[in-house]
């Protein structure tokens, strides 16, 4: 059965669409059909139909054209690819069939629309380009990131063992790599990850797509070496990409940014999970991260650099203070920072704008917004005038106010522009004379329909003949069959009603061609306007991103301006020393989401000499955990330029922050949740150095007691010896505590707890010294263990620790001698320690009723049980 003209122009465009959705503009709607129908049914549940009835029926499945930014939602949220193909003609100039194109494809890294984006976060695609020379273990890979939204591109290198870190850092909706790199694919596994082309990552086709997107003959002006082959490679791909998909003017990207490794603390992917820097371990979301605690920004440019800032903490003491001396000026003049997030709060969102712009997908309203921030511009410039702070006078110098732009498109817009250009309404009365003229027209055409209707009333003496208008007639006369031998001759038939008759006359249809044609010619020419007008601000590209980054930057400082003076942080001292001095230093999330004043402060002192190692005892819920993430969080806020919770700071800069908290498990890869320990915990001891911050919680926990212990002393040791990191390892081996003696750069601390009628009270305060219990079983109380559960871990408790005082062991015993003692004990002490809490006798004994027994009844009874007992308690001979 030969296909209809309607399907053979589908196949076209699903062969152009790859593995993507083809939605296709059908009139008012969009379909899809055949497999892609079936997926989008089951995915998103739209009701699957069929075309063709017959023996081989379509599936086609579809939705209204105004549904397009939910249902695309839905299915990039999942994971799919979609592209779009549209009607790119007027269906009433078509001849024939309309012609229709795939105008984009929509991939998870794509994305454009504010429908489909977070205003918060940035929208990462990265790719990952092995380097020439596969056998080499020593080269580089390179990796390339950009946020199409924003237009912001970024490059560097990596060694093969820091790529997924690299990731952590960027956290991208979709990552490129080579379609026949399969160990690569592995490693990214919990990426969304697209295969391209191997030809795409060659250096020849990199060279060319980045040569003709920046005109350049080489990379070197962007501060990229033309000799690093895989990170050439990697941004060659994703341009390639983007040329591919998008179909459209990519001008907004217009800078190839190097990311330098060494001017940026690095954070691998298990301490950003650990610290719950952008996102909750509960959750995946913003709520109870640091970042959705301290981000007091008002404007969405300005919380996807915060974040920005939180994931790059800065190396660089000058660079750290430069920031810190901005905030400072804002922490002090309350007034100044009041003033500047009034005026931010009335900007729009640029950088996303500008995206909208260059791509040809911007509305009227997004040309209205951009002129809007520009009536604000003056305004943050003035205040920004004779500041003390560098930054600062740098921001206010960067601002270009663009006059010339901002009165061209007050003049040209209305005051409230529609959504959509083809309605028309867009453009200012007064702008355009022949717009003007052919409105004119339009309006006067109108009123001269009014009148010559009341005229015809009047000729013809029908006070019931009405106007009306179709597509297929145009204007027309409806007259009642009662009144229709009244017309005059020049009155013409068209159509046949039930009750009426529907007429024309020359003199009507000749001023219908006169209005119709001034209202189609006014929509003409108000589409031509405003694409002019949008061409004017896509010349300003680079200005308008200009200046949108100063505004992101001075929200940034504003907002943590804002968060220290409500808080009652400080400024922190920096220095290249290593040292890490914090008095009364506060956990910045717990400190902002727990009931004002509950938390307890905590003082932190560690260097690289006599307080390199801190190891910290106490109960579980005491605060040994809160204690050692506050001090690495705090180091990462000061790092990044903020002002940290905390009375007073000094803090030597961390070239790396390593945290291995919590237990976490790798089932779907075939790790258990020690080995996941073992392997973070050996990435630590191997790439660490004596600049680095390592937190470390519970350590040897997930294996037996002896080995726990063994490996949490070496592990100490070598961070202690051959490292020299600042460490502060929390433990519940207390047997540890006796490194402090050993070493000289171990101090033991401990959280004090208050003991009371075999109560306790935790304090919540970090103070010097070994804790020499645990508590566990005061914890699991509080936890709602059951009593008959508590009770008996109370007399096994007893019985171990008595076990331990008579055989005179010592924390580093061999498990094997312990075992063997243990063994070599009589069974019946066996069975008291690990058997039931109570013997199922005592129960009898408690049911027995005595008074209804005979003296001889109950004399047999006792004896029953002395036997059962006798029996039990014989031993068996080894």
């Amino acid at each position: 059965m030969a296909k209809s003209p309607m399907m053979q122009q589908y196949d076209e465009a699903k062969k152009l669409s790859g593995d993507a959705l083809l939605f296709f503009r059908m009139g008012d709607f969009y379909e899809l059909f055949h497999e892609d129908a079936e997926k989008a049914a089951a995915a998103i549940g739209l009701t699957l139909t069929s075309r063709d009835k017959g023996e081989n029926p379509i599936p086609m499945a579809g939705f209204p054209h105004h549904q397009l930014d939910s249902y695309l939602a839905q299915l990039i949220q999942l994971g799919y690819k979609v592209a779009i193909c549209d009607q790119v003609e007027d269906a009433k100039k078509a001849k024939g069939l309309v012609k229709r194109e795939v105008t984009r494809v929509v991939t998870p890294g794509t994305l454009t629309d504010d429908a489909l984006l977070d205003p918060r976060a940035n929208n990462y695609l990265a790719a990952v380009a092995r380097p020439p020379g596969r056998k080499r273990q020593d080269a580089m890979f390179g990796i390339a990131w950009v946020d199409l939204s924003t237009g912001h591109f970024y490059v560097c290198e990596a060694e093969a063992s820091r790529i997924v870190d690299h990731l952590a850092r960027i956290a991208p909706s979709e990552c490129l790599i080579s379609d026949d790199d399969e160990a690569l694919l592995q490693q990214l596994g919990e990426y969304n990850v697209t295969k391209r082309p191997d030809w795409t990552f060659t250096i020849d086709t990199a060279r060319e797509r980045l040569h003709n997107h920046f005109s350049t003959a080489t990379m070197a002006g962007f501060g990229v070496d033309d000799d690093s082959l895989s990170l050439l490679a990697a941004a060659g791909a994703i341009i390639d990409y983007l040329n591919e998909t998008q179909k459209a003017s990519l001008d907004h990207i217009d800078r190839l940014i190097p990311f330098r490794h060494d001017s940026t603390m690095e954070i691998d992917q298990a301490t950003r999970r650990s610290l719950e820097l952008t996102r909750s371990i509960r959750d995946g979301g913003r709520v109870g991260s640091l970042l959705g605690v301290i981000d007091k920004t008002v404007t969405a440019m300005g919380s996807r650099l915060l974040a920005q800032w939180l994931n790059s903490p800065l190396t660089s003491v000058s660079e750290i203070e430069h920031r810190q001396a901005a905030i400072g000026e804002c922490v002090s003049d309350q007034k100044l920072t009041g003033d500047l997030r009034n005026e931010l709060r009335e900007v729009y969102d640029m950088h996303r704008l500008m995206s909208r712009i260059t791509t040809g997908r911007a509305s009227p309203r997004d040309l209205q917004y951009v002129g809007r921030t520009l009536k604000k511009l003056p305004h943050v410039k003035a205040k920004l005038a004779e500041r003390k702070s560098t930054l600062l006078n740098q921001l206010e110098a960067a601002i270009d106010l663009c006059p010339e732009l901002r009165a061209k498109l007050e003049a040209a817009l209305v005051d409230d522009c529609p959504l959509a250009i083809r309605d028309g309404g867009v453009i200012r009365a007064g702008y355009d004379a022949k717009l003007d003229e052919l409105r004119n027209l339009a309006a006067g055409g109108k009123q001269w329909l009014s009148e010559y209707q009341q005229q015809q009333q009047e000729q013809t003496g029908i006070t019931s003949l009405k106007l009306g208008f179709n597509r297929v007639f145009g204007f027309y006369f409806e007259v009642t069959n009662a009144n229709k031998d009244k017309l005059p001759e020049y009155f013409i038939r068209k159509q046949t009603l039930k009750n009426a008759e529907r007429y024309i006359t020359p003199e009507l249809k000749e001023y219908e061609e006169k209005i119709l044609s001034a209202e189609e010619k006014a929509k003409e020419l108000e589409y031509s306007l405003f694409s002019q007008l949008r061409d004017v601000v896509h010349e300003s590209t680079s200005q308008l991103r200009a200046t949108a980054d100063v505004l992101a930057h001075l929200d940034v400082i504003c907002g943590l301006a804002e968060l220290a003076r409500t808080r009652n942080y400080c400024q922190p001292k920096m220095t290249d020393e290593v040292d890490l001095q914090i008095l009364g230093g506060r956990h910045p999330v717990l400190d902002i989401l727990e009931p004002q004043g509950t938390f307890v402060p905590n003082d932190t002192s560690t260097d690289g000499a006599e307080r390199r190692l801190l190891l910290i005892t106490g109960p579980n819920m005491a605060g040994k955990s809160t204690f050692i993430r506050q001090t690495a969080l705090i180091t990462i806020m000061a790092q990044m330029g903020s002002f940290v919770p905390a009375e007073k700071a000094t803090v030597g800069v961390a070239d790396r922050v390593f945290a291995r908290v919590g237990a976490s498990d790798e089932l779907a890869k075939g790790q258990s949740t020690f080995m996941v320990e073992m392997t973070e915990t050996a990435r630590i001891l191997n790439t660490a150095s004596n600049k680095s911050l390592v937190i470390l919680d519970e350590i040897g926990r997930g294996t037996s007691t002896y080995d726990g212990i063994s490996l949490a002393w070496a592990i100490c040791e070598h961070l202690h010896d051959t490292i020299g990191a600042r460490t502060l390892f929390a433990t519940h081996y207390h047997e540890l505590t006796e490194l402090e003696s050993i070493h000289d750069g171990v101090v033991n601390l401990q959280v004090s707890v208050k003991e009371w009628n075999d109560e306790i009270v935790f304090l919540h305060r970090i103070v010097e010294g070994a804790a020499d219990k645990s508590y566990g079983i005061h914890v699991a109380r509080l936890a709602g263990v059951p009593r008959p559960v508590n009770r008996r871990a109370k007399q096994i408790l007893a019985k171990l620790e008595a076990m331990h005082q008579e055989d005179g062991s010592n924390g580093r015993q061999s498990e094997r001698d312990r075992t063997r003692q243990a063994a070599e004990r009589p069974a019946e002490f066996q069975l008291s320690l690990f058997g039931m809490e109570e013997h199922p006798i005592v129960d009898e004994l408690r049911a027995f009723e005595l008074n209804d027994a005979s003296p001889l009844e109950a004399m047999q009874q006792i004896q029953r049980w002395q036997a059962q007992l006798a029996e039990e308690a014989q031993v068996k001979p080894r």
